[in-house]
């Protein structure tokens, strides 16, 4: 490929990015969030030895306590989940309304949401880094194995932010108590965060999760290896049945309209290794693109299929 055509491609892909919905880099407005219900505790510029810093804030219920015995679910893209007034598109998944009236109503136990910010290193950290082991040789030297940064990200979680979270709010710590979750990009981390640290996570939810690995700079123009590395990865290394939770779900417009035939290929992996509907539940939503507002719609049955006090 000669250097005009290479410009081409890079100016695509930028282009690409840049005007992805499922991207987001960052990107948010000068107001700070505010929420509804419960409260917020920010910690501004989290320090790593990990990752770069970013913001990171805490979410409690209406009339929680400090040492209250209660769930922890961890969520990605942070800056999207409380005020849509602050956020980049003007959309949010209501965290603080939805989560506070499924623990009002007790169809769920008392959880506290913690809220990592990404940054514009969010591809790189919410990508799955030993994936690539899953890739056929010949195709392992077209991409940069330092685009990955997945497991950074979750040491980083494992290792610095969960042993915070555990001493400053004195929660449920164990892994039946843990919970993580996102979007696209954030599914997937949150899918491989369960294969790579089920002894910490006891659930997972993963909405609209990027299976296709489409359009990802470290993919380049065939993605269809690194989508079939990922099932090979997940038939590998999925917690046995049984041990922990997972949700999938996926639209049927937008850019989810071309993640249905992967989630089925996962859904076929996750139920040949003997996951059964009472820890395993996979979702497709008619008409629902790929944005907050779809996701915050349908965030009750998540948080439910996870936390449900009528599932323990």
């Amino acid at each position: 490929m000669n250097i005009a055509k290479k410009l081409l491609l890079v100016l695509a892909i930028v282009a690409l990015l840049a005007g992805g919905a499922w991207m987001w880099w960052g990107r948010t407005s000068e107001k700070v969030a505010q929420v509804s219900k419960g409260h917020l505790d920010r910690y501004p510029q989290f320090e790593s030895q990990f990752i770069v810093p970013r913001d990171v804030a805490v979410w409690t219920p209406t009339g929680y306590k400090t040492g209250d015995p209660c769930n922890v679910l961890y969520m990605h893209d942070g800056q999207m989940l409380f005020d849509a007034s602050s956020t980049w598109n003007h959309q949010e998944w209501r965290v603080d309304e939805v989560v506070d009236s499924l623990i009002a109503a007790g169809a769920i136990d008392p959880c506290i949401v913690v809220a990592i910010n990404n940054t514009d290193e969010r591809l790189e950290e919410y990508f799955p880094n030993k994936v690539w082991m899953y890739l056929p040789e010949s195709e392992r030297d077209n991409d940069d194995q330092q685009k990955m940064d997945g497991d950074d990200y979750l040491s980083f979680l494992v290792k610095e932010l969960k042993p915070f979270i555990d001493k400053r709010y004195r929660p449920l710590t164990t892994r039946e108590h843990t919970f993580i979750m996102g979007s696209s990009m954030g599914g997937l981390i949150s899918l491989y965060a369960l294969c790579e640290y089920p002894q910490v996570f006891g659930g997972a939810a993963c909405l609209s999760s990027h299976l296709s690995m489409q359009k990802l700079p470290v993919v380049g123009d065939d993605h269809e290896p690194w989508a079939a590395a990922l099932r090979s990865y997940v038939h590998e290394h999925l917690p046995q049945p049984g041990t922990c939770r997972l949700y999938m779900d996926h639209g049927t417009s937008g850019y989810d309209g071309d993640y249905g035939m992967y989630q089925e290929r996962i859904d076929e992996i996750i139920k040949s290794k003997g996951w059964g509907d009472d820890c395993y539940m996979s979702l497709s939503f008619n008409g629902h693109d790929h944005n907050e507002t779809f996701w915050a719609s349908r965030l009750h049955t998540p948080l439910e299929f996870l936390m449900s006090k009528k599932s323990e």
